[in-house]
This record gives structure tokens, sequence and C-alpha cells, in this order.
């Protein structure tokens, strides 16, 4: 295990990247984690993923006032970005890989007649029957409207339409108030995942 670690931490290193090891259920050798932990590896993001195969055909609509609309990769990095707080670097580098993704994205963002900020946003990924729900969030000034709900039917469905049926996400793990939302959409639980690194300073 030592000589394998060594080896994957020259050739990040070489390639100016970081040294995390993704643990999963699936992951091998049995007892990785703990091996891992006893080296000194640091904990991070605990995650969850939960799949739906099915979920509401209809949702109330958006607030009279509110439209979705319907944008593309620069716009919706700059979108989550500003949700996000994320230095323009970063939001600049999403809209690169969300741009050359070989999977489609489509992104929504509702938006309020003359109000600049971004009231919350979500995109999906559609691969044949599958599609991956990412990056959805709400303005902490409008969150319990239901609008992250309204927004998640929305694009649930235009992926049913694409021929999706079965959906995927990523939460983490101790956001309870986001994976509730996803139970009454009808995601469960799938498997749990987190990361090992020995950067104690790593986030």
């Amino acid at each position: 295990l030592g000589e394998r670690l060594a080896l994957c931490a020259a050739v990040l290193a070489e390639a100016g990247l970081p040294m995390v090891v993704r643990i999963t259920p699936f992951s091998r050798p049995v007892g990785l984690d703990t091996a891992l932990a006893d080296l000194g590896y640091h904990f991070l993001d605990d995650t969850m993923v939960m799949v739906a195969t099915q979920w509401p055909t209809q949702a109330e609509p958006l607030p009279a006032e509110c439209q979705l609309e319907r944008v593309g990769h620069a716009a919706f990095a700059e979108a989550v970005g500003s949700l996000r707080g994320s230095p323009e670097s970063q939001r600049a580098a999403q809209a690169e890989r969300l741009a050359a993704s070989p999977v489609p994205y489509q992104a929504g963002v509702p938006s309020r007649a003359g109000e600049a900020r971004v009231l919350a946003c979500g995109q999906t990924a559609t691969e044949g029957d599958l599609v991956g729900l990412y990056d959805v969030f709400t303005h902490p000034a409008v969150r319990g409207q239901g609008l992250a709900t309204r927004l998640c039917v929305a694009l649930l469905n235009h992926a049913w339409a694409a021929g999706a049926r079965v959906a995927y996400l990523q939460v983490a793990a101790g956001n309870a108030p986001a994976r509730a939302i996803y139970r009454r959409l009808g995601f469960v639980d799938a498997y749990r995942y987190h990361y090992r690194t020995p950067d104690p300073d790593a986030k």
C-alpha cells in the first residue's frame, strides 16, 4: 500500500494536483480507509449519494413575479459562483469544464423582474437514461420558499422528456434540510463516500 500511495502522490505532484483518495463502499483493498487513517490521512467531505426512479411530474409554479431562465455554461458558472462566493478564477474554470464536458448540461436560474441578484440555480447532466442533478443552491434571503424544489422538478422533468429514467445527486451528508427536500422529490440514500488526504489544511 505504501508503494502505491507513493506512486500516486508522485504522479499527482507532477501534474500539480494534491494527493486525495476517495473512499466508497466499493474501495479496495478492504480496510483502506482505516489504513489511511492510521497513516495520518485526514477525513474530508462526508457525502451522500441519493437516487430516484420516480419524482413529481408537477410542482407548484414559481411565484408570479419569477420565471425560470435557461442559461449557458458561462452564465451558470457566474450564477452559482455568486451564490457560493467563489473567486473569478473558479467561476471561469467551471465554465470551461462545462463547455468541454462530453455529457451535455442543462442549467436553470429562477429570476425576478427588476432584481439583479441570483435567487437560485441548478443544473442537470443527462446521459442515456441517467440524469445527474448538480449545483443546486438558493440565496439565503429566499430560502424556505420552495424555489429549490420547483427548480429541481422542472429540471428533472426536462431530463425525463429527453429519456432519463434514473436520477442521482450528491449532497453533504450533514445537510439535513437539503436531504429532506430531495426525499420529498423521491430520492433515497444509495451510499456515502468521503476523501482522505495527507494535507491537514485541505478543504
